[in-house]
This record gives C-alpha cells, structure tokens and sequence, in this order.
C-alpha cells in the first residue's frame, strides 16, 4: 500500500509544528470519535472502515515524496519535517470492531497517544470512517428492507474509482451479497456478479441474437436483461433461446412491482417456473420495502448505496476529551464535547433485545450484568494492530446478530428516535 501520510489537511501539519515547536506535542492526550447525532430519519449507524483505517494508519509514513512535497510547498518548517520522517504511530487505539451499531454519542473510536502522534491522524480516521460507515448504514437499511433477498452492489459508475471499491466492501459488510467491482474482488474477496448491459443487446441485429450469443458464451444459467425493447416480447424470446432451464432474467426500468409480476406470469406459463427475477434501477430502501410482496428474487442497487442513500456521511468527529489525565471538553451551544476517556457497554434484555448504550469513563467502569456487553475492542497496540481484529467475514456476522438485538420499531424507515437511547453513566445515577 502507498503512503497515506498526505490523505489529510493543510492545518493537521500546522498544529504539529507549532506544538512541536511550545513543547506540548508530547503531553499525552486522549482523542475520540463520535457522531452528536445520526442522519435525518436514521435509527442507528452501522461502523464500517475499521479494518482499512488501521491498514492506513500502519502506513501513515512520511517519505521523501511526501517530505520533498512539504518542504517545496513550505507547509511547515525543517524541524517539523525531520519529525515527520521519523513518524510510526506508537500508541493505542480502542475502538467500535467493523459490523458494531452506533448510536449517538457511542465513542466509537478512542486514540491514546501524545498530542503530536494523535493530531496528525484525524482527517485520515473521520474520512475513512464517516465515508464507509454512512454506506454500511445505508446498505444496511437495504438488506433489512430486503428480507433476505439476494442484493448485488453495483454503483461502481456513480462515484469515484477508489470509492467504488470501498463501498463495495461497506455494502458487503452489511449483508449485500456480491459486487459488480472487480477490485473489490480482488482487494477483499467479495463475491463478484455481472452479465451484459443494454448495449450488448443493441450491438446485435436482433434480441434473439445478442441472447443466444451469451447463453453460447455463458450458459443457459446466465442472467438476460429483457427490457432493452418490450419486456413481454423479451422474456418470450429469452425463454424460446435458453430454454425453461434459464437463470434469470433482469428488468432496469418501469413499473418494477407490475413488471415482476407480469413477467413471473409469463416465465411460469412459458414452463420457466424456476427462472429468477432480478430487479433493478435507482432502488432504495424504500422501493425495496414497497417491492417486498413481489415475485422479486435479487435486487441490484447503485446509486443510492454509495451515496449512503442521501446521507453520504455518517457526520463523525474527531475530538480531544484529555490532556495529561485532565478533562478537556468543547463548550459551544451547538457542537458540545464531553471530557475525559470513554468506554460503552450496551445493555440488553435477557431476550437479547438491545435496551441502551450505556457511555462511561474509562476510570469507573461498572459492574457488567449478565446481558450487559462491552462495545470496544483493543485495535491497536504500542503502534501495532492488535490480534484477533475481526475479519470481513466476522464482521458480517457481527452485523446480522447485532441487528437482531435491535427493537422492532427501531428497524423501521420511518423518522423516529435512535433505536436505543445513549445514557452517560453519571445522568444514570
């Protein structure tokens, strides 16, 4: 991986140097990341960008590119440089494992380091985390809408190149099933899916001939987009080609719901009873709930995951709760801090329902009950990422178990109040 030392802002440097500089970059501080509330109509948040923050982290180096870009662009002074290029992170990050819920005000990430070391990583941590935490949280929203339907992620063309493949990976972290990304494949081992697009169908002279050209090259199981022309007179000539052993077939535009029935009609009557239906064309959240009764069996979604659905952050910030073992916090009426090192622990029923999420210092934790969890895991220690971090795979599991600890209203679409409230332990008191 390649340096990520300069994925961040101009006044990160401009701190460390003056701090370097009065002597203060040294006094050990404490910064967390937490969101003071959830998007408009959200009832939780979903972490995601966990594990490739630490991988970005570990490669937070300043190398001769990186320090020649500096020094030519007098960004900060020679002394500062000479700091920078021995920079390693080396100290300790607990943090929201990958797959977790949030819920505002859920210290989500805890950096424990000097001022110097911590400062530096800030646009680094609240770009990847708010960036692949709001498409989880959508993604999310998507597969609970889903009912288990098979969900294919496939808005590589609506966003950036090296976005594509991270929201590719956030969407299969909250249960999405494949990916039309072939890096995401690649970097992540997620299942990748795809057939042809429309301009197949038009390169050939007629819709009977592009179909039997991809069922030559990839079997009567392929997927063929029947819509191209007429939707009836398409599904009748997929069938006349494939065979009632056809896979399926994907309708990207109209009336989804009347289509998919209509064409299920027709697939069943043409002996096709076991050709899937696979939908697509500007879905959400809410045209995936509204299409839930239909004879829909996948549905392909871009645009709206990766631009989480209308709340492309998660709304994060980076803040510094402590400086040498003392309280620090930010006091403005609209954008409030509360000081001091954190820790969370999520109290559940004995049914295993979620009841709230319970934010404590980090200095008088309580005592756990029998269905209370601690949230945060070690991430990284003395610079190095901590073992056992769970897996992409793991934290899919994650996910799927912590959405069913959610109460049955918070899974609703609808506006509402977060699922669970967040409590501050001295408010419990």
């Amino acid at each position: 991986m390649n340096s990520t030392a300069l994925l961040t802002d101009h006044y990160e440097l401009t701190m460390l140097a003056a701090a370097l500089r009065d002597g203060t970059g040294d006094r050990p501080c404490v910064f967390e990341v937490f969101a003071r509330r959830l998007p408009d109509g959200r009832r939780y948040g979903v972490v995601a960008g966990v594990n490739r923050l630490l991988d970005a982290i570990e490669n937070f180096r300043f190398g001769e590119e990186e320090i020649d870009q500096l020094r030519r662009n007098a960004v900060v002074d020679d002394s500062t440089l000479e700091w920078l290029a021995n920079y390693r992170f080396s100290g300790e990050i607990d943090g929201y494992p990958e797959g977790e819920l949030y819920f505002p005000g859920s210290p989500v990430l805890t950096v424990r380091a000097s001022f110097a070391e911590g400062v530096v990583l800030e646009t680094l941590v609240l770009s990847i985390l708010n960036h692949d935490s709001a498409i989880a949280s959508a993604a999310a929203r998507m597969v609970t809408a889903a009912n288990g339907r098979r969900m294919i992620e496939m808005g590589s063309r609506r966003t950036h190149e090296e976005a594509a493949v991270a929201c590719a990976r956030a969407s299969y972290l909250a249960g999405f099933t494949a990916t039309s990304n072939l890096e995401a494949g690649r970097r992540h081992g997620i299942p990748t899916a795809g057939t042809c697009a429309h301009a197949f169908t038009l390169l050939h002279d007629s819709e009977e001939e592009a179909f039997r050209s991809q069922i030559e090259a990839l079997g009567a199981g392929t997927t063929l987009l029947v819509d191209t022309y007429d939707i009836t007179e398409g599904i009748k000539t997929a069938v006349a080609v494939a065979g009632p052993d056809l896979g399926a077939i994907r309708i990207d535009s109209g009336d989804l719901g009347v289509l998919a029935r209509q064409a299920r009609d027709q697939l069943d009557a043409l002996g096709a009873r076991n050709t899937r239906i696979v939908v697509s064309g500007d879905l959400d959240e809410y045209s995936i709930a509204a299409l839930r009764a239909e004879p829909v069996d996948a549905y392909g979604v871009g645009t709206s995951v990766v631009t989480g659905s209308g709340a492309p952050t998660a709304g994060m910030v980076y803040k510094l709760v402590e400086v040498d073992g003392r309280h620090v916090e930010k006091r403005s009426t609209s954008k409030q801090s509360r000081g001091g090192w954190k820790k969370a622990l999520r109290r559940h029923k004995d049914t295993g329902t979620a009841l709230e999420e319970v934010v404590f210092q980090a200095s008088a934790q309580p005592e756990l009950g029998p269905c209370d969890r601690l949230v945060q895991i070690p991430l990284m220690r003395a610079g190095q990422i901590a073992p056992d971090v769970p897996t992409l795979e793991q934290s899919r599991e994650r996910l799927r178990a912590a959405l069913v600890s959610v109460p049955w209203e918070g899974l609703k679409l609808s506006r509402g109040e977060p699922a669970i409230p967040t409590v501050y332990l001295e408010e419990s008191r």
